[in-house]
């Protein structure tokens, strides 16, 4: 697939993204949707990637939401499979991935844009960064998964508040509630996704699957996510990464893990 809204580098065994729109505030619209969908499609399946780390491009916005101009004029059905096919495509996609996905956030973070942090596996943000999901203010809901992980972060009480307010929160706020992990500025942020990226890359890559969907159970309305837990945990015996972990560590030596 040729890119038109986003590009790629990468380094090592780190990827970065990046949302490319930058005279929509990097908004998402079908293109984009699909485009990440892939990308993130091909990292995922690329063993030499061990980690993804997505952004924005600019400073003013990570992403600023969806691009309302394509759904404007929707009904009914067609809203419903337009929150059906966003969440198959990209938020759970990406939610459920085996490699660590990072959001670098870098500026506006709304509606779908903070529904794209929050399907990643953690978030760091600028201090110019603000968080919010403003859909009611539309006339609407979140509906890439922003009523289900948000409360999952902050708590039901302040989830509840953002949505009904439709109202923007700071930085420092989002790292008060839990919502990111680290708050830096726009200089420093890739380097600190980079170097928590090169800390996970040293780990077991069929390890962090494993937590990955151990951790993703818990929050199923239809997984008992400590079965989950035992399952993965003996699975994790049966790894090539398991026999070099555990040698390396009675031989003192640092593990070569090759993820399988």
């Amino acid at each position: 697939m040729t890119y038109e809204n986003i590009y790629i580098e990468e380094e090592g065994s780190i990827a970065v993204v990046t949302i490319d729109r930058p005279k929509k505030l990097n908004a998402l619209n079908k293109r984009t949707i699909e485009e990440l969908h892939e990308a993130f499609k091909e990292l995922n399946e690329d063993s030499s990637i061990r980690v993804v780390i997505v952004t924005g491009s600019g400073e003013k916005a990570f992403v600023a939401g969806a691009d309302i101009s394509e759904f404007a004029d929707f009904n009914v059905k067609q809203g419903g499979e337009l929150a059906a096919k966003g969440q198959e495509l990209l938020f759970d996609f990406v939610e459920n991935l085996k490699t660590p996905v990072i959001a670098a956030v870098n500026g506006f973070a709304l509606g779908g844009g903070l529904e794209l942090a929050m399907a990643c596996h953690f978030r760091v943000a600028s201090f110019n960064a603000k968080m919010g999901l403003p859909e009611t203010s539309l006339g609407l809901i979140p509906g890439y998964g922003g009523t289900q992980r948000l409360p999952r972060l902050i708590g039901s009480g302040r989830a509840m508040e953002m949505i009904m307010t439709a109202g923007m929160i700071s930085a420092d706020k989002a790292l008060e509630f839990g919502l990111v992990n680290y708050v830096v500025s726009q200089e420093e942020l890739l380097p600190l996704c980079q170097k928590l990226a090169d800390k996970i890359s040293n780990n077991s890559p069929s390890a962090i699957k494993q937590a990955i969907k151990a951790v993703n159970a818990g929050y199923s309305y239809d997984t008992n996510g400590y079965a989950q837990e035992i399952d993965a945990f003996g699975k994790c015996f049966g790894t090539q990464d398991f026999k070099e972990g555990t040698s390396a560590f009675l031989e003192k030596r640092k593990a070569n893990f090759q993820g399988s």
